[in-house]
């Protein structure tokens, strides 16, 4: 009989081992988790579509692109919100419930003012700079407009039909 050297190689790579299965448990941990605000968000989406298909004949919605939004500063909003995953939802919706789907161009539906079309204004929001000024007055007409409901209405102007809904 001879003696053959045990390197006790399972010993050696426990620690690395139960070290990968941590990782892998955690993997999966974080996935599960990612899993579950993705249906969160889509349950969200989905309630809130029907909820405006049900309330509305007609719906406008500005083609703002969510790869080009992304580019800037606000990418990880953009990318919490899931613009057009909830676009592809309402025009679904839109179209089961026998609702108008619309989508407009919403370039320069910031800028100018819902109540006198006025473009010329001087304390209009302008650039990447601009997206800070929240509230602004126009400088023809004196209206005070929150810049976001301004869009909207600017947006919705923009459609065919009167009775709607301009997403915010």
């Amino acid at each position: 009989g001879e003696r053959l050297p045990n390197d006790r190689f399972g010993r050696c790579a426990a620690e690395k081992l139960a070290k990968a299965q941590r990782a892998r448990k955690h993997k999966r941990h974080i996935a599960k988790l990612h899993a579950k605000v993705a249906n969160a968000r889509a349950d969200f989406q989905h309630k809130l579509a029907l909820d405006l298909v049900r309330r509305f004949d007609y719906i406008a919605v500005g083609n703002v692109s969510a790869v080009k939004l992304a580019r800037i500063r606000m990418a990880k909003s953009v990318y919490d919100a899931s613009w057009s995953s909830f676009r592809n939802k309402l025009r679904y919706k839109a179209i089961v419930h026998g609702a108008t789907f619309e989508e407009v161009d919403e370039s320069g539906s910031t800028q100018s003012c819902s109540a006198c079309g006025s473009k010329d204004s001087t304390t209009r929001p302008k650039g990447i700079a601009g997206l800070r000024i929240r509230e602004w007055a126009c400088s023809d007409c004196g209206v005070e407009h929150d810049r976001d409901i301004n869009a909207a209405l600017n947006i919705l102007r923009c459609g065919r039909a009167s009775p709607g809904v301009g997403i915010l």
